[in-house]
């Protein structure tokens, strides 16, 4: 189905390639790091991550907006990408439960999209060259003046965006009665993060990005969880910093691909910018600590370089992704703290690695004793 307007958008790579199609969501121009997703459903829960604050999404599934959209399954307050490129916009839904189309979803937002592109084609141009920036339009067709905008984005690496995300004031998240007391610093947290710590019996308080070691143990918390988030970990020094503060308190730390991200960085290892990054609801993770391998969801374009992780006397890696050999999760040698590359909320995705926050609670429960 093509967008009913027949307003005609377009595409420009960094690379100079050029994408012609139709728009979708409101008319306007858009920039950010394109990126492709695998997964075949979740796009709501997608859009709406602020892991993806900066990017422009390409949906290697044909059909996005089929099923419309629900106010329940999303990952922050507003859509977070910078903008869509699609095979197929679908402006209606088959969904009964759906409050509405992806269409309307994206006018509220104010979303640029761009539809009816070779998504294939797009994608292994990604596959192959790798990351760069994007310009989306559906107003202004002029190629040198659209490359001449995009020549002002920023790359990716080097720029800090969880401050765009993170909250201003933090704030408390399920029973205060609970038997569990969870500091959660917010570089971009999903919901569905929280959501699985409060269903397991864990009291939160979210603290902004910002937050200092003492003003987070003033709350006297059990634990604390680092969030996801967007941007490049290695230009986040005073949240290294709080990160090394935190550690030395010697509680319980769980770390969620930023979080992971920031915690390497902590403990001196290097992160690295991938070509382009791992991004959907299939990727497969084998454990070390168990043997037993997880079909998993990811979303990141940086990674903790394994070399740098190998030396260390601190940690050891405790999960590998099996497609490229990269890290997927570290811990400590000696102290309550672990962390992972990957989605283990999953959402969307399999929940085969939801155990991670069942091993949180029981280090916090040991650690509490």
């Amino acid at each position: 189905m093509k967008y009913k307007s027949k307003t005609k958008a377009i595409a420009v790579l960094e690379d100079g390639s050029v994408f012609h199609g139709y728009s979708a969501g409101i008319i306007g121009t858009s920039t950010g790091e394109i990126c492709f997703n695998t997964g075949m459903t979740g796009y709501q829960e997608i859009f709406t991550d602020p892991s993806y604050y900066g990017q422009v999404m390409v949906c290697a599934t044909a059909h996005i907006g089929n099923y419309g959209v629900v106010d329940t399954e999303v990952e922050s307050d507003s859509v977070k990408i910078s903008g869509l490129i699609c095979k197929k916009f679908s402006e209606g839904y088959s969904r009964p439960m759906a409050n509405g189309s992806l269409q309307n979803y994206f006018e509220q937002n104010k979303i640029v999209a761009l539809t009816d592109v070779d998504t294939r084609s797009l994608v292994k141009l990604i596959r192959d060259k790798g990351a760069m920036n994007v310009i989306i339009s559906s107003e202004e067709f002029d190629i040198d003046k659209l490359k001449a905008q995009l020549s002002k984005v920023p790359s990716m690496q080097g720029l800090e965006l969880s401050s765009k995300v993170s909250i201003k004031e933090p704030y408390f998240l399920g029973d205060e009665n609970a038997a569990f007391k969870i500091a959660v610093i917010d570089y971009g947290t999903k919901k569905n993060i929280l959501r699985c710590l409060n269903e397991r019996d864990a009291y939160l308080k979210v603290f902004p990005m910002g937050a200092t070691k003492d003003e987070i143990m003033a709350w006297s918390p059990d634990g604390i969880m680092l969030s996801n988030g967007p941007g490049d970990p290695s230009v986040m020094l005073d949240s290294i910093q709080i990160v090394k503060d935190l550690i030395e308190t010697g509680k319980p730390i769980f770390g969620i691909c930023l979080g992971h991200q920031l915690l390497s960085l902590a403990y001196g290892l290097k992160t690295i910018k991938m070509h382009n990054g791992h991004r959907g609801i299939n990727h497969p993770v084998i454990n070390l600590l168990t043997g037993k391998g997880e079909v998993t969801s990811q979303n990141h374009g940086f990674v903790v370089d394994r070399e740098s992780a190998e030396k260390s006397e601190q940690v050891e890696i405790s999960h590998v992704h099996l497609n490229d050999d990269t890290v997927a999760g570290i811990k400590h040698k000696t102290k309550p703290i672990f962390s992972v590359q990957y989605h283990p909320e999953s959402s969307p995705g399999p929940h085969d690695s939801r155990y991670l926050f069942d091993n949180f609670i029981e280090i916090i429960a040991q650690h509490k004793k």
